[in-house]
This record gives structure tokens, C-alpha cells and sequence, in this order.
């Protein structure tokens, strides 16, 4: 057991007990700028990082550009910002990177899964909650899940324009521990060090500041990537607040997550609490419920001791609701225990109303959550 320190690397001091963790590959390191082909045998090294982490118990996400770079060179189309161009160029380049993770993986014996995401699947609360429970069933079943922005059907006016954003946003919905970013450069300076040699190396950012953004200077796009530190300071907000931690660490040699785990150099963007504590946290701070459900005195001793609420402990129902919104709960004497996102809208949450969650399919025709709200999705007050 590793003796922890002051000196002890912060991936050292914070991984125990760490459940999910997301990396995020570039094209800049996918793709071979001279040729560009895949670097596969870079990737492979990815392979054996996600193998590493995972004999460590950890699931693991990723997220990976490429298939606008792979599909030019495949259909021979010069650089372009053309939008029609890259959404024809990513639906050819697809095919040929989902192939490329799946031998990957494949020869360890890992499984893959290809996820296209656009902006409203992680901003749209219903389709939030179902790219949400998609992912997450992946890696109960043990697949690695391989996600992309879906570039042919985006748009400029409505996307993430950069997977470091796309990255954070996945960590946030799947609740994990730690998001690698992956880069051309080891972590955060306190000026560009290809300008100022005396440019001060940054290993651990308690706080995303004003002067940190300073730091990370102007958005920058190069033929195979776009973004630049900008965008991963933007994505280190968006992880850091979920209770994701964050690490910008060099991907240029092989098996880079592996290389951080030794002591390579990173900068570590402290998460503020755990995951599912920031997720409680913002089911409690949502002051748009949509209705509400009156629950009997077993479903409410039932959620004071941390478990779920069944279907069977529903007595009546208040409002209109929609699945994924936040709905309260309260006792039959009015008061209100709490509140959480409800798997069902009001008309199925009705129906099912004081029935046992095995006469879910018979009722509704289809094979619905167990529950009306899980516990990670529920705050009692």
C-alpha cells in the first residue's frame, strides 16, 4: 500500500474508492499529421491503458475524435471547413475508427460500443436521461463505450465544436471519478512555453480562478483539432463542478495514463465533493418541479433509509410531469420529504401507481425502470 504524502502524485491521494473514469483522445494524436492514418500503434498503447485501468476495478468511457480526419483522406478531400464537406467526411470516417477501437479492444478481449451524441443529448433533460442509462448499462455489462460527437447531423449553431467539452459533459452525466484529457502538451503553464521559457509548470489547480483562465490564452485550431487549453479549461468547470477531478497530461508517448500512474507530468484539476454528491446537490438546488407524488408511510421509511421509490408506495399523484423532470414527493400528511427525476411521466407514473414493479411490462407494453425514482436521481429533505 502506497504511503501517502505530501509529495505522493494527486492521482495517488484521490483514487481510492474511484468507481468510472473518461479519457479523451484528439485526432491531433490519432492521426498521423504527414499521412493521415491512424497511429495505430499509439493506439494500441491506449488499449493497454484501458486494460490497466480496468484490472484496477475502474469502468472506463472514451471519447475520440478522428472521423472527420480519417473520412478526408479516405475520400481524398482537402482541408475545408465546408460544413457539408466535414458531415460527408465524418460518416465515411466513422465506420473506419469504430473499426480500429474495436480490434483494439477486441484483442484483449474487451468489448467496444460506438455512441454519436449531439449537443441536446446531454443538454435535453429526457435524452440526458437516456444516453445516461444507455452508458451506463454498457458498463455494467463490461463493454468499453467509444463516444463521438455525431458530426454528420451537427450543425455549427447547435454543438460542442470540441470533444474536451464533449468529455466533460460525459463525465458529468455518468458520475465519473476522473476525466484524462489527453494533449500535445503535459498540463497548464502559466504562459505558452514554446514563447517564454520561464513559463512556470502548473501540477495542481485547487480552483479554477480568473488567473487560471488567464493562463490558458487564445482558442486554437490546427488541421486534425480545435480548442487548445481554452476549451480544456472550460471542460475542467464542467467536470470540476460535477465532482469530476480532471488531469491534462501529455498523450504523445505510449500508454500515457499508464505514464501518469508513474509520475509523468500532469496538472490535477481538484473536483469540489464526489460525483453523486454534486449530482444530489443539483437535484436539491432544481426549483422547477413539475409535480408532485404523495407516497405511503413503508415507501417513506423506505427513502429515509437510502432506498428507492417503487411504484407499490405511490398513493396518488399531483400534477403534470414528463420523464426526467424533477418532481416532489410527500407524505400523506402534505409534507414534503424531498424530490428526485422521475423515470415516468405522469400518465405511465399513474397507471402504475400502488403496483408491483414486476407488473411494470404488463401494464405499459414495454419493459420500464424498476423504479419511479432511483435513489442516485432522488435528495430527501
Amino acid at each position: 500500500m502506497t504511503n501517502i504524502t505530501e509529495n505522493t502524485p494527486p492521482i495517488h491521494r484521490h483514487c481510492d474508492g474511484w468507481r468510472r473514469v473518461v479519457i479523451k483522445i484528439g485526432s491531433a494524436l490519432l492521426i498521423d499529421p504527414a499521412t493521415g492514418l491512424l497511429r495505430r500503434d499509439w493506439l494500441d498503447g491506449i488499449g493497454a491503458d484501458v486494460a490497466f485501468l480496468r484490472d484496477r476495478g475502474y469502468q472506463v468511457i472514451l471519447v475520440s475524435s478522428g472521423a472527420i480526419g480519417l473520412g478526408r483522406r479516405i475520400l481524398n478531400l482537402s482541408m475545408s471547413k465546408k460544413l457539408e464537406e466535414n458531415q460527408a467526411a465524418a460518416a465515411v470516417g466513422q465506420i473506419e475508427l469504430a473499426a480500429a477501437y474495436r480490434t483494439m479492444l477486441g484483442k484483449r478481449d474487451i468489448p467496444a460500443a460506438q455512441i454519436l451524441l449531439t449537443y441536446g443529448d446531454t443538454e435535453e433533460r429526457r435524452r440526458y436521461l437516456n444516453a445516461r442509462n444507455t452508458i451506463n448499462r454498457l458498463l455494467d455489462l463490461n463493454v468499453v463505450p467509444v463516444i463521438n460527437e455525431n458530426d454528420t447531423v451537427a450543425t455549427d449553431e447547435v454543438r460542442y465544436g470540441d470533444n474536451d467539452r464533449l468529455a466533460a459533459r460525459v463525465a458529468s452525466m455518468c458520475g465519473a471519478d476522473c476525466l484524462f484529457l489527453l494533449s500535445d502538451i503535459d498540463g497548464l503553464y502559466s504562459d505558452n512555453p514554446q514563447n517564454n521559457s520561464a513559463a512556470e509548470f502548473i501540477d495542481m489547480v485547487p480552483e479554477i480562478t480568473a488567473s487560471i483562465e488567464t493562463m490558458a490564452g487564445e482558442p486554437v485550431s490546427t488541421g486534425f483539432g480545435s480548442g487548445g487549453m481554452v476549451t480544456k479549461i472550460a471542460a475542467a468547470r464542467i467536470a470540476v463542478a460535477s465532482g469530476c477531478n480532471m488531469v491534462i497530461t501529455s498523450g504523445l508517448p505510449a500508454s500515457p495514463i499508464q505514464k501518469y500512474f508513474e509520475g509523468a507530468k500532469g496538472t490535477w484539476f481538484q473536483a469540489s465533493g464526489n460525483p453523486l454528491a454534486a449530482r444530489k446537490k443539483w437535484i436539491g438546488a432544481s426549483l422547477d418541479t413539475g409535480g408532485a407524488v404523495i407516497i405511503d408511510d413503508g415507501a417513506a421509511k423506505a427513502l429515509k433509509g437510502g432506498k428507492s421509490l417503487l411504484p407499490a408506495g405511490i398513493v396518488r399523484l399531483e400534477g403534470a410531469f414528463e420523464r426526467g423532470d424533477t418532481i416532489r414527493i410527500l407524505d400523506q400528511d402534505g409534507n414534503i420529504l424531498g424530490q428526485g427525476l422521475s423515470a415516468y411521466n405522469a400518465t405511465d407514473a399513474a397507471r402504475l401507481m400502488g403496483h408491483r414493479s414486476h407488473e411494470i411490462e404488463q401494464i405499459l407494453g414495454y419493459c420500464g425502470r424498476e423504479e419511479v425514482i432511483h435513489r442516485n436521481d432522488l435528495v430527501i429533505n
